[in-house]
Order: C-alpha cells, then structure tokens, then sequence
C-alpha cells in the first residue's frame, strides 16, 4: 500500500532509499476492507444520455463496472510494488448526479495486507472505461477526485478520511448482533436498509416489452413468491438492453430478493447475468448449478443458461431462464434454498 509508518519512515524504501516490496510474511491474516471513491465531470446531457443508455456505445455503465471489478483484480499487475491478493469481494457502484457520475468502489479481502489500492485502482478503472464509452460525445469529461473514504483491518485499526478510528495494536470490534428477521437489515453508511419480506420481479424480454408476445414468467414467480410470505413490489418488464439499468433501480429499492427471468442465454442480446455479474457482493454458484442440472434433466440446452446467483447490498438476486419451463425448474430449486438463505442473512442459525 505505501503507508507512511509511524516513525515517519516510507515502508516502500529499503535503508539505501531504493524501492522494495514491504514483506508482509510477518503479520497476522485479517479480514481487510477499503472504500474509494471518484468523480467523472461531463455535461448534463451526457448524464441524460447515460440515463437512458442512449449512448453510440451502449452499456456504459455496466461495461465501467465491470472494468472497474477487473481492474482491481489486476492491480498487482500495475502497481509494481503492490502484492497480489486473493480478493473475497469487489463491487463498483455509478450513481448518477447532474453533471458527473460518483463512482464508489469496495474491496475485501482476508490476508496479511490490505486492499486500499485495489479499490482505488476499480475506482480509476471504470472512471476510464466512461471516458472511453462517452469521448465520441464529450472528449472534454475530466475523471478526478480519486480517493481513499474508509479502511478497516490490520493491526492499526479502522481508519476514515475524517481521522483514524482506531490505534495500532488496537482490539477488534466486537461482532454485530444478529438481525432479528422481523426487523429490516442494517446497510452501509448512504444505503437503505433491506426490507424484509420484500421481492421485485424483473422480466427481461424485448419481444413481452414491446407487446409482441405476453409475460407469461414474471407473474408466475411473483405469485410463488407470495406463497413463501414475500410481497413482490412489482413485476417490471424491460427489453434486453434495459435490463442493467432496471435491475439498479429495482436495487435501490433495497428489497429483500430479486428475481429476473429472461436474457440469461447466449444470445448477444441476453445481457442478464453482466447486469447481475456488476452488482454482486457475494456469488452463490452453487444455486446457478443446482438450477442448470435440474433443467437438463428434462431439456439438454438448458446447459447453455449463464444464469447467476448472489447478493448485492444485502438483497438476494437469483437469474432464471426466460422459458416457463426453466422458472418452474428454477423456483422447485428455490422452494427450500431461499427461506434457508434468507433466514441466514437476516441473522438465523445456520441449521440444516
């Protein structure tokens, strides 16, 4: 990282003052995390024109998280004097404001050092990758503003852009106390907390968008999700080129389960599980196999579904093929799995 010490002496200098990699072999593993953030300035109408991914390349937004997320993985690789680090989560966020997009990225990462510059690297990334995406409309947008807010782990403590919370050889926090499930699920600073019981239905579909063919999923999985005692705020329609942007909203609105139908295939239009790949915090693979083995047993393509499943924010997302046959198969892997997950995140035991 290139931490100034305590005796004022660069950690990244050896004693003739030439450049070294810090050993670290020393230190005690520890759970790391750090928050960063950016800044990219361009004009207003750009901002609209992302808003409706009405841009000459499309996508910008999910293609700067991505960037973003791969730059941090990559960070050994261009910051000479950087470890490589075994990363447990990267997320970027882009929140869109009048005149310029805030990007906000998060590592973690359990190891003997931390992740400040893998989130500051995700945060230079995407902030890149926009400019690239939007120069053919505005070459004059300026990324800046690229900082470090938070980190926490290590041997000094928690430490935020407002001053150190912590000292060195400082205890650990003490853990949080379980959620009850009645209760809505606590969220990072400037996040809405996830509302329990809660569930959004997204229908990925260019052809049910457009009124050429009815929805015959989405209302389907909303009725399934009523029956396990969760309230679907709304099942939302979109054509396949929407669908990031209406998973995002469908994030902001903190519920506690989203689950997509459609766009999963290989198509060049299916652009579900980019959407969902940008947004997650924590994969769960196993619930993606366990969906795909079940609908090869009856239709053999099912096996070409690149559907995901995870959590962002606290919310459980879970992509399902966009033919009925492959929501009943999905929602009969769900019947057990979900209640038992939810149950998890909201504080349960962890019981079979």
């Amino acid at each position: 990282m290139g931490a100034v010490s305590d005796d004022s002496t660069l950690s990244h200098l050896d004693a003739d003052g030439r450049a070294r990699m810090v050993d670290v072999s020393g230190k005690t593993a520890s759970v790391r995390r750090a928050v960063a953030s950016g800044r990219y300035r361009t004009r207003a109408d750009v901002i609209a024109l992302l808003r409706d991914d009405a841009l000459p390349k499309a996508d910008v937004l999910t293609t700067a998280r991505l960037a973003g997320i791969g730059g941090a993985k990559r960070t050994s690789e261009l910051i000479p004097l950087c470890h490589p680090l075994p990363l447990d989560a990267v997320t970027v966020d882009l929140e869109l404001e009048a005149d310029s997009v805030v990007i906000t990225a998060t590592a973690t990462t359990t190891g003997r050092t931390g992740v400040e510059m893998e989130a500051l690297t995700a945060v230079a990334v995407a902030g890149l990758t926009l400019h690239d995406m939007v120069k053919a409309v505005d070459p004059a947008g300026v990324l800046g503003e690229i900082r470090l807010l938070e980190k926490t782990g290590g041997v000094r403590g928690p430490w935020t852009r407002d001053g150190v919370a912590g000292a060195a050889a400082a205890p650990a926090p003490a853990p949080a106390p379980a959620i009850d499930a009645a209760e809505p699920a606590t969220s990072a600073p400037g996040r809405p907390a996830v509302r329990p019981r809660t569930g959004i239905v997204l229908v990925s579909s260019t052809r049910a968008a457009s009124g050429e063919r009815p929805d015959e999923t989405g209302p389907v999985i909303a009725a399934w999700l009523g029956g396990h005692g969760i309230a679907a705020d709304d099942v939302v329609v979109v054509p396949d080129a929407e669908a990031a942007e209406a998973l995002g909203s469908a994030l902001a609105s903190a519920p506690a389960v989203i689950i997509t139908t459609g766009g999963t295939g290989p198509s060049p239009s299916d652009r579900t599980p980019e959407a969902v790949a940008a947004v997650l915090d924590v994969e769960l693979p196993g619930i993606a196999e366990a969906i795909r083995a079940r609908g090869r047993d009856a239709v053999p393509t099912a096996a070409l579904s690149r559907g995901l499943a995870g959590i962002a924010r606290g919310t459980v997302i879970v992509t399902l093929p966009g033919s009925r046959g492959g929501v009943r198969d999905g929602l009969a892997v769900l019947d057990d799995l979900l209640p038992h997950l939810l149950d998890q995140l909201a504080g349960g035991d962890h019981d079979a």
